[in-house]
């Protein structure tokens, strides 16, 4: 058989679409169909400082019921767990990080709000939280009006101490921190006298064995905070497929299972699975 020479420029052609193909776009680490089969990874956004929910360990190793979750949507994504790059992502930055692209989806105690849905779309949702107040375990404060002249603290980009200020205490003085962490240190030195979020993420840090017995939840059910997975705007077909991936979390019981896990030891008093797409108000 015969073949015809390539001309320099037909040949200089060929190299440039190889090495474009070699290195890929920007966001190739974050492509939904190239998982196991196809060696790549995906970048899920996390909290890093979330116990019972998402924590990075000191060992490097990430635990939480967010973690469980993202674990197994990605799985369900066609990617093993070595695959995995967990992306911190703090409450003030997740709708850029998925903007830009950093993350392909985002599982981070993230409520579905109607203002945030106008930014990002949301899978689920997969656990519904309410809004609670942790205080000191000697602490005077049963309601929320309570608080009215006393510091109350949240993270930075939250809806809950907003939510206080709002509905229940027009008057308590918010101080808001980057993380929670920072709140907790507050709320035991007696900066603060409350930290306000969601009951899930409270009863992790009391959990904890250096909390133990020092903190209480104050048992309020302030608002219901319907956890959803972020993706970004428009990515419809990622989404479908996290939603798919979580109805088959729950039927097979994992979901049970990482409750259980995640949040046994604080005895926390979880909400039945939520059904895909429906919110409660």
């Amino acid at each position: 058989m015969k073949l015809r020479k390539a001309s320099a420029a037909a040949a200089a052609a060929l190299v440039l679409s190889l090495t474009a193909t070699a290195c890929g776009g920007g966001d190739g680490d974050n492509e939904g169909d190239s998982g196991s089969s196809g060696g790549g990874k995906i970048k899920i956004g996390i909290k890093y400082d979330q116990p019972g929910l998402g924590l990075k360990e000191p060992d490097g190793t990430f635990s939480g019921f967010d973690v469980d979750v993202a674990t197994y949507v990605a799985k369900e994504l066609g990617y093993d767990a070595d695959q995995i790059e967990f992306v911190e992502t703090k409450s003030a930055d997740r709708e850029n990080a998925l903007a830009r692209g950093d993350v392909k989806f985002i599982a981070a105690t993230y409520s579905i709000t109607d203002e945030r849905k106008q930014k990002v779309d949301f899978a689920g949702p997969y656990l519904l939280a309410h809004q609670d107040l942790l205080v000191k375990a000697d602490s005077d404060i049963t309601e929320a009006t309570d608080l009215n002249g006393k510091n109350l603290c949240s993270v930075t980009g939250s809806t809950s101490a907003q939510n206080v200020k709002n509905d229940f205490a027009p008057k308590a003085n918010l101080k808001e921190n980057s993380g929670y962490s920072e709140c907790i240190s507050s709320l035991q030195s007696g900066t603060v006298d409350a930290l306000t979020t969601d009951d899930s993420i409270l009863a992790g840090f009391a959990a904890q064995e250096q909390y133990k017995g020092q903190f209480k939840l104050a048992g309020l059910k302030l608002s219901n905070e319907n956890y959803g997975i972020g993706v970004k705007k428009g990515d419809t077909e990622t989404l479908n497929k996290i939603n798919a991936a979580l109805e088959k979390m729950v039927s097979s019981k994992a979901w049970d299972k990482a409750v259980k896990d995640n949040f046994g030891p604080a005895k926390y008093k979880n909400e039945p699975a939520p059904k895909i797409g429906v919110i409660v108000q």
